[in-house]
């Protein structure tokens, strides 16, 4: 057989919302784990045996057994997981972030699994102090340590207090002693995100810098002792694009480093793609991947410390997966791994694949600003340019009554072309729209009976929507970002397609949603 040579990392290598990637080699297989916020299943996994080709694999946390996100704020929920593995177990620790800004409520878990596809265990509590959770195992000592930021409540202090670490005993499945400070940070600030790695008898302590938007980097500090003290890099950050607006990557910090069986190394950070210089990025945080060099003194270097588009890739074979179809025709007994579901697992009380072949039957749920029991399965915009479409069949009665697809960010800020009902006129498509909470109605109204084929176009910053010859915009697609979201109540995912459901009046009427269609235009 050939060896054919894996080839260039084209970043970002999992476009679309999958910010602060957690990288893990177990054999010659490569997973990825990222944030996945408000979002079911909790912690979204990819998969590669080339560091190149990327393949989802769903998510881990996919039952309240795992996760109960109900009442979760807007961009809570998990933050900043990390995969590592011991005792022949996957170990991911995580936070479900239940509030933020000033107070902090974050409590941390741990789940482990024989498998990367599981079963994974009954979540371990762990301490609440701070957030991004990591865990260590140490090949000199044996022994385990968690290490997150902590934060910090007080008016006049820092919300980011430093890089704390406490060790965990893998037998008793529990923490052991109390956490220590072992690292404040540099001038840059904010420091969170923290990974720890061992190499030549120095540990090497990776954190995240400056904040998650255009000033944030990845620093690195080194000890000679697990708990300190740790000293910076006195070249300064690891990888940065703050003072680099002209490329094509920005954000560019929070990530983890990987070694390949042949001394390569590789670090797997988060970067934004605005879609003006230091504009707004619709398709939220991404994955990126750089190469890594070490210097004569033990510091590890990115070409620049700054994101490349494309980087030399692995002395490993190339591994393509199949190519993933554009269309799902809901045949399967569960949602793929593409699709999300709203602060709540897709359990066949409210949605299912089997009520009906060929369509996915999705009971309507809860209002935009429930923060529990909505009814919204949906799927990552990777592409600036792309159409997504879905035929519904949906027979509405009551005003309260609405199904459709949606270009979604948050409760607050949406687009939703839909099927509702007017006590006048009947059944009719139409268009509503939520920009920082202020809910538009958009003529035409349509009247409808039956089936109806919806569709999104999505133009960079415009939205389109349409229905046979009916169409509604042009829109501001760019208020499905971060930066616009972030004000006022902060914003930290992506731009979602969608399949709604709505029934306001606590009914539950379902509606049939086949043939959910997204398309990139290259």
């Amino acid at each position: 057989m050939l060896r054919r040579p894996a080839g260039s990392i084209r970043n970002p290598v999992l476009p679309g919302f999958h910010p602060d990637p957690s990288i893990l080699r177990v054999g010659t297989d490569y997973y990825l784990a990222t944030s996945t916020f408000e979002w079911y299943p909790g912690v979204r996994l990819h998969h590669s045996r080339d560091l190149v080709n990327w393949r989802p694999i769903g998510g881990a946390l996919d039952s309240v057994r795992l996760l109960d996100m109900t009442g979760n704020p807007d961009s809570g929920g998990i933050w900043a997981p990390c995969l590592s593995y011991v005792d022949g177990l996957f170990h991911l620790v995580f936070t479900d972030v239940k509030a933020y800004s000033r107070f902090w409520d974050t409590p941390n878990y741990l789940v482990t699994a024989p498998s990367i596809e599981g079963p994974w265990s009954a979540p371990v509590a762990l301490h609440a102090q701070g957030f991004d959770v990591s865990m260590f195992h140490d090949d000199a000592t044996g022994r385990s340590w968690l290490l997150s930021n902590r934060t910090d409540w007080r008016p006049g202090h820092e919300w980011a207090n430093g890089i704390i670490a406490q060790q965990y005993d893998r037998d008793a499945r529990s923490l052991v002693g109390e956490a220590t400070d072992i690292y404040a940070g540099t001038a840059a600030g904010m420091t969170e995100g923290p990974h720890l790695y061992l190499r030549d008898g120095w540990y090497y302590l990776v954190t995240a810098e400056g904040g998650t938007e255009w000033f944030h980097q990845a620093t690195v500090a080194r000890s000679r002792d697990v708990l300190g003290p740790y000293e910076s890099d006195p070249a300064g950050p690891l990888i940065t694009s703050v003072h680099r607006p002209d490329l094509a990557l920005q954000k560019a910090g929070h990530g983890s480093l990987v070694q390949t069986p042949a001394g390569e190394w590789f670090f797997a950070h988060l970067a934004g793609r605005p879609l003006t210089p230091r504009g707004r990025c619709v398709l939220g945080r991404e994955t990126a991947i750089q190469r890594v060099t070490w210097t004569a003194d033990g510091w590890p270097r990115i070409e620049g410390g700054v994101p490349h588009d494309e980087v030399a890739g692995p002395d490993l074979p190339a591994h393509p997966w199949p190519d993933e179809p554009e269309t799902d025709d809901f045949t399967g007994p569960a949602l793929g791994p593409n699709w999300s579901t709203l602060r709540r697992p897709a359990a066949s009380t409210w949605v299912s694949s089997q009520a009906r072949p060929g369509h996915l039957r999705v009971r309507g749920g809860r209002s935009p600003g429930a923060m529990s029991g909505e009814s919204l399965v949906a799927r990552r915009v990777q592409h600036v340019r792309a159409t997504f479409e879905a035929t519904v069949d949906f027979a509405p009665t009551h005003f309260q009554h609405l199904a459709g697809i949606t270009a979604y960010y948050n409760s607050r800020n949406w687009y939703f072309l839909h099927v509702g009902y007017d006590e006048t006129a009947g059944p009719f498509v139409g268009m509503l729209s939520s920009d920082q909470g202020r809910v538009s109605m958009h003529g035409p109204a349509v009247p409808v009976a039956g089936p109806v084929r919806l569709r999104l176009d999505l133009d960079a910053a415009v939205l389109r929507a349409s229905y046979g010859d009916a169409e509604w915009g042009p829109f501001d697609a760019s208020i499905l970002s971060d930066e616009y979201a972030r004000d006022p109540d902060g914003g930290f995912t992506g731009a979602f397609f969608g399949l709604w459901a709505l029934d306001m009046t606590g009914a539950g009427r379902p509606a049939d949603f086949s043939a959910a269609t997204y398309k990139p235009q290259r």
